[in-house]
């Protein structure tokens, strides 16, 4: 743990950039325990209720979750992602998946004509993670390998924001998914497609695949809700 000890000025402000950076550089990681208040007022050089106070304003910004009797989790690894969980967990599913097609539609076009030689390399790998963990049967595999692979066209676009903004909505999505049962991917949807064109170099067909890909998911979710309904 490289935290250091604080110096003058705000020392709240400053042990929040030293917590957060321990968050966003990985050192700790999603759904973690983190040090307990003792143990980081120790490190940091403060008192506990700075670190108390530092602790709070991660949690109400979504980065933490503090749970009763038990101790403090990383909850997500931005502020972005935080209030993305926060939305997603209100919003209905049609809504989230309207807005993931939006993302991963055009990720698929820009790809098609950015990828390099590594990008390709990538995705086809994240294909056959996502898979051999079909055939495996691994319903939590699959999910995390299949967003994955979305990950991997995404960055093959070369575009930061995007890149940002969607690892950010799929760290939110993966727990919609989570909280869902997997339900959205129950049904097999074949990706070949989506990685012919970006191979290709084909935008227009990337694009056509990608969208293709999600009218399959939410038709499937149209059903569902109407089985249940």
């Amino acid at each position: 743990m490289s935290l250091r000890t604080a110096q003058r000025a705000s020392l709240v402000d400053q042990v929040i950039d030293q917590l957060k950076e321990q968050i966003t550089s990985g050192s700790w990681q999603m759904h973690a325990k983190i040090p307990t208040e003792t143990v980081l007022a120790e490190h940091l050089g403060v008192g506990r209720n700075t670190v108390r106070e530092a602790v709070r304003a991660l949690t109400h910004a979504g980065l933490l979750e503090c749970r009763q009797g038990d101790g403090t989790y990383v909850r997500a690894t931005s502020e972005l992602s935080g209030a993305m969980a926060r939305r997603l967990r209100a919003a209905e599913q049609l809504e989230i998946l309207e807005v993931r097609r939006a993302l991963e539609v055009e990720a698929a076009r820009l790809a098609a004509t950015r990828r390099t030689d590594q990008d390709i390399a990538s995705i086809e790998a994240a294909l056959a993670a996502r898979e051999k963990a079909w055939a495996d049967g691994d319903a939590e595999a699959f999910v995390e390998s299949d967003l994955a692979f979305h990950v991997a066209v995404v960055e093959a676009t070369h575009n930061t924001v995007l890149i940002d903004l969607y690892v950010d909505f799929s760290a939110a999505l993966r727990a919609s998914i989570a909280a869902a049962g997997g339900s959205l991917e129950q049904n097999y949807i074949p990706h070949d497609a989506i990685v012919r064109a970006i191979v290709a170099g084909d935008a227009t067909a990337a694009e056509r695949a990608g969208h293709a890909c999600m009218e399959h998911i939410l038709i499937a979710l149209t059903e569902s809700a109407t089985l249940t309904s």
